[in-house]
């Protein structure tokens, strides 16, 4: 599994003209099911995530958590993570894990970030997204479950 985590001051993500998912301070995590990824990849995963201390303490160094800074974290399915672009111009997806396993270790990651104790947010999975977000810092991390 891999995501591209990025510290937020808002993140909204739309489907055909609907908001469908928004948060206001917090992390937008793009995430990347691969081929092989397990449910326990998706759970140390969103624990790993949410444990980030990359939110700033009273004093202005990176130091709290998710859940410290009380923010919310918006997840959006994004398969392009997997892309292996080091052949040709065109990405190759082999890596990226099938869409009936990549949903459902799409949701058991909801579900593990939810359990630690931090509003979760998503897009719609395998549906075109426009995706907007405010990128604080810049603050942009990619965490990898393998």
């Amino acid at each position: 599994m891999r995501a591209c985590v990025q510290r937020v001051s808002r993140a909204a993500v739309t489907v055909a003209g609907e908001v469908c998912g928004s948060i206001g301070p917090g992390m937008l995590v793009l995430l990347g099911v691969a081929e092989g990824d397990t449910e326990a990849d998706a759970r140390w995963l969103a624990k790993k995530i949410a444990g980030l201390r990359i939110f700033e303490d009273a004093v202005g160094k990176m130091n709290l958590s998710l859940a410290a800074a009380g923010g919310a974290m918006l997840v959006v399915s994004q398969f392009t993570l997997l892309g292996d672009c080091r052949k040709g111009r065109r990405p190759a997806f082999t890596a990226a894990a099938p869409p009936d396993l990549a949903e459902r270790l799409y949701n058991v990651f909801i579900h593990a970030a939810a359990e630690q104790d931090v509003p979760v947010a998503t897009g719609r999975f395998q549906q075109h997204m426009d995706v907007e977000l405010v990128n604080d810092g810049p603050v942009t991390l990619v965490v990898d479950s393998g």
